[in-house]
């Protein structure tokens, strides 16, 4: 079986990308970022969503982008479960040590996204495979995929309004 995505006919031209499974690299992964997440060290976050049909609670670790003051979540691999519960959600909970936030979530246009994952494949290395343009492609590469990678804004939540 191939590692690779089937191409829509529209892509025959595009480069292939592989398809997400997780495997036992990534599950050891997970758990270095998880460990270091969790003691404040290294760019990794945990993202905690409420399970959409379980009502769980579900941590992930993720990597954020800023940009000036602003913090992104990317989804490199697609929708995956803890895309699926954020957006059912529409709140996310992060943790980076001792700090933990709570935040909305707006997912943007193809347009507004493509800048940001333009700027995650820059710094997110493991994560090329995953998307047909490059980190040097122009942005249009990048508005074409976003639908396959979601991406979303988060507004911290203030506690006292909520």
């Amino acid at each position: 079986m191939s590692d690779a995505a089937p191409n829509d006919a529209a892509d025959d031209d595009a480069r292939s990308v592989r398809a997400f499974r997780m495997g036992w690299r990534d599950r050891v992964g997970d758990g270095i970022f998880t460990l270091l997440a969790r003691v404040g060290v290294g760019p990794a976050h945990l993202l905690t969503t409420r399970g959409r049909k379980t009502g769980r609670p579900r941590t992930n670790p993720v990597v954020l982008v800023r940009q000036g003051e602003q913090r992104w979540l990317v989804a490199p691999y697609g929708a995956v479960s803890w895309v699926l519960n954020a957006r059912a959600a529409g709140r996310v909970i992060l943790r980076r040590g001792r700090d933990t936030g709570e935040y909305a979530i707006r997912e943007p246009p193809p347009a507004e996204s493509a800048p940001i994952l333009k700027r995650y494949l820059g710094f997110a290395s493991a994560t090329r495979p995953y998307f047909r343009g490059s980190k040097d492609s122009p942005l249009e590469e990048f508005v074409a995929d976003a639908h396959r990678h979601p991406v979303f804004e988060l507004a911290p939540i203030d506690k006292h309004q909520a």
